[in-house]
């Protein structure tokens, strides 16, 4: 006989950073594992120091880090734990990114600019990962940045149900913030049997977070509209989408964004807004500030979990959403 014969099992190994610690402890929970116990802190001069206090040897291993603020240490953390996944001999380094840093710099508008989003791709997989699993990035192209697997997951069942369960449906119109949504605001038209509008903007391509709302195609005077987005920063164009559908006569409004990075001056733009309610997910932790009657937060913890399971068991995670056609 040549070789060895080995009788081990697959082993499952979930390592959070520090960035998003409540998200990782409820997608441990639904896993029904704990996070493995991880040595982490910052030298004086801001190096991050880290290490995992189990072995990793042979381990299918799932770090977990959503890049919130101050998102570049974070970025720097989660690729100095997959350096370290790497060099402790893991089987393989799936890592889950809720919410996916420098998206919004897919592709160049103008000479010599960056494609940050392609950057982020490439250190990870330098650093060692072999598998990316993310929510809603800005848009489908990012995952052909990546030279392995991706694993897209969509907020859009859990936001969508929510809103259905609360509103009439005959009076429900799903609106559009620009047209780059409009494929995203048609999923939800499907799911929730409901007309569409689109809110057409131009933004000032010099100034950052400056939005000029025009008009407003379609019908939405009488209507409970619902604002659907993939994520809202400074919150100037979604409130301004909202206050041009107010003047068409809506006689309601709910925005849903899976990912709330609520910047700068988002929470007064979101507290003197006439918007109903904000919907987000936990992607991101919420600020402190921003703890208003107003804003609801879904856990995306289930959905990230299921996925971590199929692709441990070497499932579809595509079966997760079929039912969206």
């Amino acid at each position: 006989m040549t070789g060895i014969k080995t009788t081990g099992e697959k082993k499952l190994m979930l390592f959070s950073g520090r960035a998003h610690p409540e998200l990782a402890e409820e997608v441990a929970h639904q896993l029904g594992v704990g996070l493995v116990p991880t040595k982490a802190f910052d030298f004086a001069n801001g190096e991050i120091y880290v290490r995992f206090q189990e072995s990793a040897r042979g381990a299918d291993c799932f770090l977990i880090q959503s890049h919130t603020a101050p998102i570049n240490k974070w970025i720097m953390e989660q690729l100095i734990m997959l350096d370290a996944l790497k060099r402790a001999s893991a089987r393989s380094i799936t890592v889950i990114v809720p919410f996916y840093g420098y998206a919004r710099q897919d592709k160049k508008h103008r000479g010599r600019e960056p494609i940050s989003a392609r950057l982020i791709a490439d250190l990870m997989k330098t650093a060692g990962a072999d598998r990316i699993l993310t929510v809603d990035l800005h848009t489908d192209q990012i995952q052909g940045f990546f030279d392995g697997p991706v694993d897209h997951l969509f907020a859009l069942p859990i936001l969508a149900d929510y809103v259905g369960a609360k509103v009439d449906r005959s009076k429900l119109t799903v609106v559009s913030p620009d047209a780059g949504r409009v494929r995203v605001a048609d999923r939800w038209c499907d799911r929730l049997d409901a007309p569409l509008a689109i809110v057409h903007k131009r933004r000032d391509k010099d100034v950052p977070n400056q939005v000029s709302v025009h008009e407003v195609v379609g019908n939405v005077e009488g209507r409970v509209c619902v604002l659907v987005d993939d994520m809202i920063d400074t919150g100037g164009t979604i409130c301004a989408a909202a206050d041009a559908l107010f003047a068409h006569g809506a006689e309601d409004v709910i925005v849903t964004a899976t990912h709330g990075v609520l910047s700068g001056p988002a929470a007064d733009r979101l507290k003197n807004s006439k918007v109903s309610e904000f919907v987000f997910t936990d992607t991101l932790p919420t600020p402190g500030e921003l703890e208003l009657d107003k804003i609801t937060v879904l856990s995306i913890a289930p959905t990230i979990a299921r996925a971590v399971r199929e692709v441990f068991e070497d499932g579809s995670v595509t079966s997760l959403f079929e039912e969206q056609g």
